[in-house]
């Protein structure tokens, strides 16, 4: 009996194989997918600025996002082609190539930087629900936000922050919680809902006058001298930050290929990133530069490009349309939020300790420690430089990746021993040195010296935007090496 439930202990519902009747998911899913990780504050300002205030070519910026967007769709393809056959999570292939008990404590490392990220984005979350929230009250009795209440703060935050904060956490808990088949809903009508915004504001500017807004979208563009060798250094540049924009997602893409039908639709769907980024640049350009050109004909009213989308529904000082777009901004930030934050931490709690850990409480814990880090950013952790140390986590990312890749295509040629990924038994496959495969881990750390010199050695970073490409090759190379037989 013992012995029994001893091979158990890595086992968990919410990590074993998917069942077959619920690999539903298509490449619409991951068209909703990928529009979800690029609709955000974040992705909008990306693009905008790429384009229009940089002035690069406008080909130049155009064939580097779709170069960056390439290179995400073959390795999204690579990790997610495992997790797909299998139905495993990224956390529970890790073991394959670092052992029971590495795959434990590094892939903890992306559940690590998924929180802090969780509670970061939450605290932003929170600032748009404040300003939706202050905006109705001002319009309703602008004296209530005078009031001495409303005035005292505490770790910088008011009665307003604190109750939006508190809001905000919940609801996400709430929702996140609720399971893979109601987060594929809520991704799927997040993608739609906000396409369906950026229409509404793309037809806004555009009938607010035709000629005008057209003509100021065309002319912002540079379409000088694309073929000249000059534009390759920005062309390589716009695509590694291309890349590097979408990496946080790419690790964990097994977390959600898991659920596709098969590799037809896997492809099919990574492709749908490049229509996404068309389809999402178009949008936000030509409401960027129809929102600037409206505002210049005031020159007072405007120094500079808007290209952060609170900025621009700010400016135009209109109560509906900034409510609206309010909403707007605050579904798809919660929603990347899902995405490339709380369900890659969800399962690396949960392998963490598999024994004891549910989607619920692991979500509960997460929930908790995101409401810390969100109450404490503003006066506490932004100041003290917290991002570089999570930027230096995220350098073991590509790492991972290459070991990973390089340990089920090359040494293990797609083979996986389903029944000894979850055995910790040492005759188990996965069971190594004690639980460590020390090759991998090797390789792991001499991959991330490498990508982390990007971000410590001033010299190197102009490399930054690569430093995961860096680390993955490095590792994927040293471990093939070692492990080769």
């Amino acid at each position: 009996m013992s012995q029994q439930k001893s091979k158990k202990t890595l086992i968990n519902w919410d990590l074993v194989s998917v069942n077959p009747n619920d690999k539903n998911w298509n490449w619409k899913d991951l068209f909703c997918f990928w529009g979800v990780n690029i609709q955000s504050i974040i992705g909008f300002s990306l693009i905008t600025s790429l384009y229009l205030i940089y002035d690069l070519s406008i080909f130049v910026v155009f064939f580097g996002t779709v170069l960056g967007s390439i290179l995400v769709y073959f390795f999204s393809n690579w990790i997610g082609k495992p997790s797909q056959k299998f139905g495993l999570p990224f956390v529970v292939l890790l073991r394959s190539s670092l052992g029971i008990s590495g795959a434990k404590y590094f892939g903890f490392f992306r559940g690590l930087v998924g929180i802090f990220m969780f509670g970061i984005q939450t605290y932003f979350l929170s600032k748009a629900l404040v300003y939706l929230v202050r905006v109705s009250i001002f319009s309703i009795q602008p004296t209530l936000l005078d009031h001495e209440f409303l005035l005292i703060y505490f770790l910088g935050l008011n009665a307003i922050d604190w109750i939006s904060i508190l809001i905000v956490m919940l609801i996400q808990i709430n929702l996140f919680s609720a399971g893979m088949i109601f987060n594929k809903k809520l991704i799927n009508f997040s993608a739609t809902f906000v396409y369906f915004g950026m229409l509404l504001f793309f037809f806004a500017v555009l009938l607010s006058d035709v000629k005008f807004t057209s003509e100021a979208f065309i002319t912002s563009f540079n379409y000088e001298n694309f073929l000249s060798k000059d534009n390759f250094i920005p062309l390589v540049t716009v695509s590694g930050t291309i890349f590097a924009y979408f990496s946080i997602i790419i690790l964990n893409f097994g977390d959600f290929s898991r659920y596709v039908k098969n590799t037809s639709e896997l492809k099919k769907g990574n492709l749908s990133l490049i229509l996404n980024l068309i389809i999402f640049s178009f949008f936000s350009l030509f409401i960027v530069s129809g929102a600037d050109a409206f505002l210049k004909q005031n020159p007072e009213s405007l120094t500079r490009i808007l290209t952060n989308p609170t900025d621009i529904i700010g400016s135009f000082n209109n109560l509906y349309i900034t409510i609206i777009a309010l909403i707007f901004i605050i579904i798809s930030s919660a929603s990347t939020n899902l995405i490339a934050n709380f369900i890659p931490s969800q399962y690396t709690m949960i392998n963490l300790v598999p024994s004891k850990l549910t989607f619920k409480s692991s979500s509960f814990i997460i929930g908790i420690l995101g409401f810390l880090i969100g109450i404490f950013w503003l006066t506490y952790l932004s100041q003290i430089g917290i991002l570089s140390i999570i930027d230096t986590f995220g350098a073991f990312f590509g790492p991972m990746f290459g070991v990973m890749i390089s340990d089920y295509y090359f040494i293990k040629k797609d083979n996986l021993a389903n029944k000894d990924i979850y055995s910790i038994e040492s005759q188990g496959s996965y069971y190594y040195s004690g639980g460590w495969h020390i090759k991998g881990i090797y390789s792991i750390i001499l991959g991330f010296i490498f990508s982390a010199s990007t971000i410590w050695n001033s010299n190197l970073v102009f490399l930054q935007s690569y430093s995961w490409i860096i680390g993955a090759f490095v590792s994927a190379l040293v471990y093939f090496l070692l492990a080769k037989e």
